[in-house]
């Protein structure tokens, strides 16, 4: 079993910056990875950044150059630094536990409860 926290959600105004954490009780050899994904009202679920146990991250294209995915190993904890924030930022925040092979994540059913990330123009 492997338990999620974020927290770092808020209000913030177009252009400004937030950061989230995910904290994980454990990690295991297989469930080592994190993915963080958002949701907006009425829409699905999309991945936003993933990191390896060893680093290697990936984005979606709609965030690259202003969101950076971090880790802390030492604290089982995941960090997103999300910059140069958009209207369009404005979702539900969820981290998830899953792996990832250096290529791409591949979320498991360990879910974080959720942070709201408000932008307003």
């Amino acid at each position: 079993q492997v338990q999620l926290v974020e927290s770092g959600g808020g209000l913030v105004q177009a252009g400004g910056s937030l950061r989230l954490s995910c904290a994980a009780s454990r990690f295991t050899a297989s469930i080592n990875a994190i993915g963080w994904y958002r949701q907006a009202p009425g829409k699905q679920r999309d991945l936003v950044a993933a990191i390896s146990s060893g680093g290697i991250t990936n984005y979606a294209d709609s965030v690259k150059g202003r969101f950076t995915i971090s880790r802390d190993n030492a604290k089982n904890t995941v960090y997103l630094q999300m910059n140069s924030l958009k209207p369009e930022d404005t979702a539900v925040y969820y981290c998830n536990a899953g792996w990832h092979n250096d290529v791409r994540y591949t979320a498991s059913n360990y879910w974080g409860q959720g942070t709201q990330v408000t932008v307003s123009s």
